[in-house]
């Protein structure tokens, strides 16, 4: 499972014209799956998400977690995390897992992440064309894959 974690102090999406999540401060989420993941790669992101440190606390320092501020997420899936680029121009998304592999893990992981939040979670629509729009807060982007746990 790899995302794109994303500090917003905006953001939404929006399907056919129509806004179908938005949130204020808080979290944007891309999230790729592979064939591979389980539902230990849920549990392991879901907890690293809530517990990092990256809102600023009253000194400025980025010292407060997701949980700390009561902030907001909205997780979409993107299966172009996944791209492999090696060989060519063109990526390859062979890596990414099909539909009826990654849609189950995208709403167990969203379950999940609501369940330890405590609240709504936005989402995306699965496969849709979707376009999200964000105000990247810092700008911070981090990206965590729990295959490689760095």
């Amino acid at each position: 499972m790899r995302t794109v974690i994303q500090r917003v102090a905006k953001a939404s999406v929006t399907v056919e014209g129509k806004v179908i999540s938005s949130i204020g401060h808080g979290l944007l989420l891309l999230l790729g799956i592979v064939a591979e993941d389980t539902e230990e790669d849920i549990d392991w992101l879901v907890k690293k998400v809530l517990n990092l440190r990256i809102f600023n606390d009253e000194s400025g320092v980025m010292n407060k977690s997701i949980l700390d501020i009561d902030g907001e997420s909205i997780v979409v899936s993107q299966f172009t995390l996944h791209a492999s680029t090696k060989k060519g121009n063109r990526p390859s998304y062979l890596k990414a897992a099909k539909p009826e592999t990654a849609i189950p893990l995208y709403e167990k992981f969203v379950h999940k992440l609501e369940l330890e939040i405590g609240k709504k979670v936005g989402t995306g629509i699965f496969g849709a064309d979707m376009k999200v729009d964000l105000l990247n807060d810092g700008p911070v982007t981090i990206i965590i894959d729990t295959k490689n746990k760095e």
